[in-house]
């Protein structure tokens, strides 16, 4: 075997120098030059795993939709909501320039679907924000602090379960009238016992965690230790519920403006506009469809949100992700092997 020859030029360091015929190259490791990845946060983690979830995305997109158009309606149509028409009474859709036609009156339907998403919407975010501020205040003293505090809001709650809710909202409405202030109080009023129930179960879990201990031995008070430490990690159980909450807040609503306790002319909701539209299903029954399909879609959107987002903080979820992704593996190495 011939001599190798090895040139030095003299930008070339020792370790660069060609190696024996017998000898295996050393690689050079890169992998240090390769900048670290940023591990994701909480709330991006769980956008990641929620925009994976179709049916969430659906919902997601079916609300956004509704919201922009009972924000915009003004803009939508040029009809005005509570306006009658009599000349133009029961048209149908696409008749006479009335996008799905007109009621009795002679008022536009698809105007009135519009704003009837305004008060619909706007009782159900009001009424889930509501609920989950008393809820959360309640549930937090209840867990954190214990004792007979726990005692007499428990209490509190388990009478609060066992009132008849609709009974309740009708002798409530009933007394002190039909405006939308009185209506989002009442709801709220007699919602928030789950979100109690939900805040104070983390509570009592959270509140023995040594980094609470950690925080009251170092003078942290105890309206910081609730509202900084144990509050901030109960988030997102009491974002899934809150939005369920929206859903059936929409339906309450719904319910009593169909008894007719509820919105009262000339304002409107879907639930007044199913009212309406009883008199008259024999003459056109579609009056009655646009309103319960509204309710359903939108109800229906809210649930997949609250799923999705259920689903995507679920650890069991990840696990079953993984066990897919392994047999799948699995499967593939398999193949090859063949």
């Amino acid at each position: 075997m011939s001599d190798m020859k090895v040139t030095i030029s003299p930008r070339t360091s020792p370790d660069a120098l060609t190696p024996e015929p017998n000898q295996a190259p050393k690689l050079k490791d890169t992998t240090a030059a390769l900048p670290a990845k940023k591990p994701l946060g909480p709330w991006a983690l769980l956008w990641k795993k929620f925009s994976h979830n179709p049916y969430a995305m659906t919902g997601l997109g079916v609300m956004l939709i509704f919201i922009l158009a009972a924000i915009f309606a003004p803009w939508l149509t040029k009809y005005d909501p509570a306006k009658i028409d009599m000349m133009f009474p029961n048209l149908p859709a696409g008749a006479e320039g009335h996008l799905l036609g007109t009621d009795e009156l002679g008022r536009d339907v698809f105007t009135r679907l519009l704003y009837s998403a305004r008060v619909s919407l706007l009782i159900g975010f009001s009424v889930a924000f509501a609920s989950v501020v008393i809820g959360s205040i309640i549930g937090a003293l209840s867990g954190y602090f214990g004792g007979w505090i726990d005692t007499v809001f428990m209490r509190i709650v388990d009478v609060m379960n066992s009132v008849p809710t609709l009974f309740l909202n009708i002798l409530v409405l009933a007394i002190f009238g039909s405006e939308i202030k009185y209506m989002i109080m009442i709801l709220a009023f007699t919602s928030w016992m789950s979100i109690a129930r939900l805040v104070r179960g983390n509570f009592l879990q959270l509140r023995e965690m040594q980094y609470v201990e950690a925080a009251r031995a170092i003078g942290v008070s105890n309206t910081g230790i609730i509202f900084r430490h144990l509050l901030r990690n109960s988030t997102f159980p009491i974002i899934v519920n809150a939005t369920l909450m929206v859903g059936a807040a929409i339906l309450s609503e719904s319910a009593l403006s169909y008894l007719g306790l509820g919105i009262q002319p000339p304002a409107t909701s879907w639930g007044l506009m199913l009212s309406n539209a009883q008199e008259f299903m024999l003459v056109d029954k579609m009056q009655a469809v646009y309103p319960g399909l509204c309710i359903l879609i939108v109800v229906l959107a809210v649930n997949f949100i609250g799923d999705g987002i259920r689903d995507a903080l679920d650890p069991r979820q990840n696990i079953n992700k993984s066990r897919g992704r392994l047999a799948k593996w699995r499967r593939n190495f398999s193949k090859s092997g063949n």
